[in-house]
């Protein structure tokens, strides 16, 4: 018990070396970003609460002011915002081999799994055992992205103006359908021009105790930034480079789908703003009515398997990808057709993230552009919000129907459609997480096993 206390205390505190406070390992934080990587589940909203847990609340390597400031403008970069905030905060800690390492450790887990269900999927087709392990995940993190949307509503909405934009922005997509960039950038004009509305959203109070070990670094080095700043921007501009220079290569040599997935995917990485649903419609008209590769059902498979495993959301790309290999030449195609679609989707994060830090810490002193950024988050958590409903009743019904009310569109689930054992899957991660307490994986593991026991009882 002692020994855990003492853990605790050190995790809690800035570590101190001759009276300075003294970063985390390099190893150690490459630890850390691997556990984030392999426990990444939930989507977005229960990825940031996970790295939120593990760098602020438990080793408190980071303020919460800075960690809600970074998720603000990675909020505004196309890509999967989490990944981008795991890039950052390594890049904060350890400079570009610390940004590469949990950018790369975010992503590398969920897609070694993603392509082994891939596998899975193409070649021994539906799975009964592997279905019903799906569906306890698919309950439990339902529950997951409710909690994370509840940790990330209480730091990002600190005023009433804050809670009045979430609620627009949820009304704005859930309700009229409007696109998710039109939403952020409504939210980032508010905020800039009503700077005193939102000011506070991003730069609360922070907790008790000593400072965070970062805010402690930076206060007795505050030229730490500017001395990374120039490796960063190298790195950036060598991103693009590994980014833009084999997909010109491929489509150059006109080589077939390779080329297709190469511009395809390259594409996607710059729109999608707001994350995978911002643009799954998209892709799912283009990939299934333009190309052909797979069909309506397959990728809503696609959607659930990235949805139940670890790693962004996103990753339901490769899953395309895949299989837009696998249909023109087999296993072997849809293997390189994987990695492919993960190559150009990826690496343009760490061009926008390495290209964009070095302004980021700038910003903390620009009232107006730091209030703009945190009226982004508080509409994000609309956005939350909205994909937490959407997802939820796809979990719980069988059938959800959209009705058309005048200007208003509205997914409404058939009553009858219930289903009784996702509700009470659904039910048991509630209970696991918030009245019994435990951890991330414990829930996942409950009830995943007891989702699979109960489909397979019942035949």
């Amino acid at each position: 018990m002692n020994d855990a206390v003492k853990r605790k205390a050190q995790q809690s505190a800035p570590f101190v070396s001759q009276g300075h406070p003294v970063l985390p390992s390099f190893a150690e934080a490459l630890w850390v970003w691997l556990k984030i990587g392999l426990l990444s589940f939930g989507g977005p909203a229960g990825q940031i609460a996970l790295l939120h847990r593990e760098v602020v609340d438990e080793r408190r390597w980071v303020s919460d002011a800075k960690f809600l400031h970074a998720l603000n403008f990675c909020t505004l970069l196309p890509g999967p915002e989490a990944q981008q905030l795991a890039t950052y905060l390594g890049w904060l800690l350890h400079g570009v081999r610390g940004g590469v390492v949990a950018g790369v450790l975010f992503v590398l887990p969920g897609m070694a799994v993603m392509l082994g269900l891939s596998i899975l999927y193409a070649t021994l087709g539906e799975v009964p055992a592997i279905a019903a392990l799906f569906f306890g995940l698919k309950c439990a993190v339902l529950v997951l992205v409710v909690e994370a949307l509840l940790r990330v509503a209480r730091r990002a909405l600190k005023t009433r103006t804050a809670w009045a934009l979430a609620a627009a922005a949820f009304v704005a997509l859930y309700v009229f359908g409007l696109p998710f960039p039109a939403v952020v950038l409504a939210a980032a004009l508010i905020g800039y021009f009503v700077p005193g509305a939102f000011y506070a959203a991003s730069h609360g109070n922070a907790k008790n105790g000593p400072p965070a070990l970062l805010d402690a670094v930076l206060a007795a080095d505050p030229g730490r930034p500017a001395r990374l700043a120039a490796s960063a921007w190298r790195a950036g501009w060598v991103a693009i480079v590994f980014w833009l220079v084999p997909a010109a290569v491929l489509m150059a040599a006109g080589s077939g789908v390779f080329a297709d997935v190469a511009w395809f995917f390259s594409k996607m990485a710059v729109v999608t703003v707001g994350g995978a649903y911002a643009v799954l419609a998209y892709v799912a008209q283009a990939a299934v009515q333009g190309y052909g590769w797979l069909t309506a059902d397959q990728m809503l498979v696609g959607l659930g398997l990235a949805e139940t495993t670890p790693g962004p959301l996103i990753l339901v790309l490769q899953f395309v990808g895949f299989l837009a290999g696998y249909s023109q030449g087999g296993l072997a195609w849809g293997v390189l057709a994987s990695v492919l679609t993960v190559w150009v989707t990826f690496t343009p994060c760490f061009a926008f993230i390495f290209l964009g830090a070095p302004y980021v810490e700038r910003l903390h002193s620009n009232r107006a552009l730091t209030s703009a950024l945190a009226a982004v988050t508080a509409a994000v958590v609309g956005v939350i919000a909205n994909l937490a409903l959407w997802f939820g009743l796809r979990v719980l019904f069988a059938d959800v129907r959209r009705m058309e009310v005048g200007p208003a569109t509205l997914d409404m689930p058939v009553p009858g459609s219930l289903d009784p054992l996702a509700l009470a899957l659904a039910a048991l991660a509630a209970i696991c997480l918030f009245r019994l307490k435990f951890g991330l994986l414990k829930t996942l593991g409950v009830t995943a096993t007891v989702g699979l026991m109960a489909k397979l009882a019942l035949g």
